[in-house]
C-alpha cells in the first residue's frame, strides 16, 4: 500500500456525513467544528469561506475546499459586497451531518415575486477522522485547501466531481451509497492534487515527491513490524547512512528511527481499535521482541496503555 492511502486508512474513524445546503438571498451560516475534515463541493452559484483568524476564500461553481482540522467556519452568499451575507448568521447542528444526508436551506427565498431559485448550492460534510491518529501529513497543511474549477484541473479529480454531481443532480438506486464512496475517493484525490500542486513547498510535499525518500516512508508503513536500521533503510534509499539520515529528516521533520517508532504505535493503535488480536501478536507485529517493551513504548507514545487504550476505544465505538 502506498503512504497516502495508508495514512488515509488509518485516520479514517467512519462512513463521511455529508447534506445538501442551499443558500438563498443573503445567506451566512456558522458550519460547526467537526471530529474529522470538513468539505464543500459547490453544486451552483458562488459562496465564501472564513475560518477563525484566517482571510476569505471565494468557491465558485465546480470548485471543492477542504478544512482538514474540521475547524467551525463561516459560510456566506448571495448579492452583497464581497459575498458578506446580509442576514442573520444561522448555526449548523453537527448532527445534521449525522443523520440520514438530507437537504438544509439556508436564508429565505429572494426576488420580488418570491422565487425560490437558490444563490448557491453546495454538498458538504465531514471525514470523520481519528484525531489520536492524525498523521503529520494532515498536520502541515494549510486551514483551506481551494481546489477552484479550472481547465488544468486533473481529470481523476474532475472526473469524481462530475459523478458526484451527477449523483446529487439526478439521484437513483444506491445514490447514497454512491455518494459516499465517491466521497471516500473525493478526500484522497483532494490530498493527492494538492500535494503534486505544492510539492516544492515545505513540510510532507517535498518527502511525498521524493522517489528516494517516499519508496523508504513506504516500506516503514507497509512493514513497520521488520527490523530496520538506519543502514537498511538507507540502502533502500539507494544513499549512505549519513545522507541518508540527513535528507530524511530534513524533508520528513524527524530523524528515520523516530517516524518509524510513530508508524509502528499509530499501526498497533489501529489494531487495538479494530480487533480482538492479543497484545503479545500486536507486539510482534509492531517490532518489538516482548509485550513489556511494546506495552512501554506504547505508553509513552500515546500516554495510556494498550489494554486502557483498547477499552476506551470499544467503550467509544459502542
Amino acid at each position: 500500500m502506498d503512504l497516502l492511502s495508508q495514512v488515509s486508512a488509518s485516520m479514517r474513524a467512519d462512513r463521511p456525513r455529508w447534506a445538501h445546503l442551499t443558500g438563498h438571498a443573503a445567506w451566512a451560516c456558522r458550519f460547526p467544528q467537526v471530529p474529522g475534515a470538513a468539505f464543500h463541493f459547490v453544486l451552483g452559484g458562488t459562496a465564501s469561506l472564513t475560518v477563525p483568524g484566517g482571510e476569505r476564500t471565494t468557491l465558485g461553481a465546480g470548485s471543492v475546499a477542504l478544512v482538514p482540522a474540521g475547524l467551525s467556519h463561516r459560510l456566506a452568499g448571495g448579492p452583497t459586497p464581497a459575498g458578506d451575507g446580509a442576514g442573520a448568521e444561522e448555526a449548523l447542528s453537527p448532527e445534521l451531518f449525522d443523520a440520514t444526508p438530507g437537504a438544509f436551506r439556508i436564508g429565505a427565498p429572494g426576488g420580488p415575486d418570491g422565487g425560490q431559485e437558490p444563490a448557491a448550492v453546495l454538498l458538504s460534510g465531514y471525514f470523520p477522522l481519528d484525531r489520536s491518529q492524525c498523521h503529520p501529513l494532515l498536520d502541515d497543511l494549510p486551514p483551506v485547501l481551494h481546489l477552484p474549477a479550472r481547465p488544468a484541473q486533473e481529470a481523476p479529480l474532475r472526473g469524481v466531481l462530475d459523478l458526484l454531481r451527477h449523483e446529487q443532480d439526478t439521484p437513483g438506486m444506491g445514490s447514497d451509497a454512491a455518494t459516499g464512496v465517491l466521497l471516500d475517493t473525493l478526500f484522497l484525490y483532494v490530498l493527492r492534487s494538492w500535494y503534486r500542486e505544492h510539492g516544492a513547498d515545505t513540510g510532507w510535499g517535498p518527502a511525498l515527491n521524493d522517489p528516494a525518500i517516499s519508496k523508504v516512508l513506504c516500506a516503514m508503513h507497509n512493514s513497520p513490524g521488520l527490523p530496520w536500521t538506519v543502514e537498511s533503510l538507507g540502502s533502500l534509499a539507494g544513499l549512505s547512512r549519513s545522507a541518508f539520515a540527513r535528507r530524511f529528516t530534513d524533508l520528513v521533520g524527524s530523524p528515520p528511527l523516530a517516524h518509524l517508532t510513530r508508524v509502528r504505535m499509530v499501526t498497533a493503535a489501529q489494531r487495538l481499535r479494530q480487533s480482538d488480536t492479543t497484545l503479545s501478536v500486536i507486539a510482534q507485529q509492531a517490532g518489538y521482541a516482548s509485550e513489556f517493551a511494546f506495552s512501554a513504548a506504547f505508553k509513552r507514545a500515546m500516554g495510556t496503555a494498550p489494554s486502557t487504550y483498547r477499552r476506551g476505544a470499544a467503550a467509544y465505538a459502542a
